[in-house]
């Protein structure tokens, strides 16, 4: 069962419920139709103002614990950014209280390392795009302790049940704990928590792949190439964030992967992009590791430096999908 009264699964809980709360205010507020497509400044309104709350709420709770996170407050030090840092500091103080702009950057910026011992990890908001299309992201929070992931969170605020997607619903507090499970509770009202499984499906000709909407970081060509050589013959599920690995954990879908985009051959995943959905799957029953099958390193700093792309799966077709990926030359 899950323990609930560890300080540390509050805090996790409190402070991914919070920024998601903050984040999905930001999307409200700044986020509409008239916005230009190449103008980015709720994201980074939105991203700011998460990692500052939870950089406030880790130092008032574990003071000593640094943050290993995506951003930091060099840029909103700069002179042309102070509207930027101003709309940081409103939307911040609406959860944190008052506050000024110094604060809030030092927030960020919370006991800023690479790596630690013990440290925690944060993703203010995965799925940039879907943040910015009114669809689907996440705030995703983990706990590192000696390379092993102990604690993962994920708000989704617009996906019911860890799975449904609906934006005007109550939305997800996902949260897997080593060795208690993976459980989902809503965001708006936490209350009892469910726990989730993923599926039992071995049949490869049934196999959801949970795909991104967008296709930065991944190769497509290559995607369409792995469902043939598994012989995959149900539509994929498109969703942006690391909320496809609530949907995994929830029994939704069966393939979670990130193969090398021919435009980033070299590419690392960051550590915050993987960690909390790594131990959702895993604590759900699934299974995650490199395209080789290899089990993610989370030793060497803020990137996966030795693995080569992701798969999750259900852990019944991970064999079957590392010797599919092989096939088709994706390692």
């Amino acid at each position: 069962m899950l323990n609930t009264t560890d300080p540390q699964v509050k805090f996790a809980l409190n402070a991914v419920r919070q920024a998601s709360l903050l984040v999905r205010q930001v999307q409200l507020d700044l986020v509409s139709p008239a916005l230009t497509k190449n103008d980015r400044s709720p994201v980074t309104v939105a991203d700011f103002a998460s990692q500052a709350l939870i950089g406030n709420l880790l130092k008032q709770s574990f003071p000593d614990d640094p943050l290993v996170a995506e951003e930091d407050s060099s840029a909103l030090r700069e002179p042309d950014a102070a509207e930027t840092l101003e709309q940081v500091r409103s939307f911040t103080a609406r959860f944190a209280g008052d506050c000024d702009a110094e604060s809030v950057l030092s927030w960020i910026d919370h006991g800023r390392v690479d790596t630690a011992r013990r440290f925690w990890t944060l993703d203010p908001i995965d799925g940039t795009k879907g943040f910015l299309r009114g669809e689907q992201y996440a705030v995703a929070l983990a706990l590192i302790e000696d390379g092993q992931v102990q604690i993962g969170v994920l708000g989704c605020p617009n996906l019911v049940d860890a799975y449904r997607p609906d934006a005007a619903s109550y939305g997800s507090l996902v949260i897997a704990v080593r060795g208690q499970g993976c459980w989902v509770t809503p965001l708006d009202r936490p209350g009892e928590f469910e726990r989730l499984r993923v599926s039992k499906r071995t049949n490869p000709e049934e196999a959801r792949i949970l795909r991104s909407v967008e296709s930065g970081h991944t190769n497509v060509d290559q995607i369409d190439q792995f469902a043939a050589a598994l012989g995959v013959r149900v539509e994929p599920v498109r969703m942006d964030s690391q909320g496809k690995y609530s949907v995994l954990a929830a029994g939704k879908g069966e393939l979670v992967m990130r193969l090398l985009s021919p435009a980033k051959p070299d590419y690392k995943e960051k550590i915050w992009d993987q960690a909390a959905g790594s131990i959702v799957v895993e604590e759900a029953g699934g299974k995650i590791t490199d395209l080789s099958g290899r089990p993610l390193d989370f030793t060497c700093g803020r990137s996966l430096l030795n693995n080569r792309g992701i798969l999750a799966s259900n852990g019944l077709l991970h064999e079957a999908a590392v010797e599919a990926l092989q096939r088709i030359g994706a390692q």
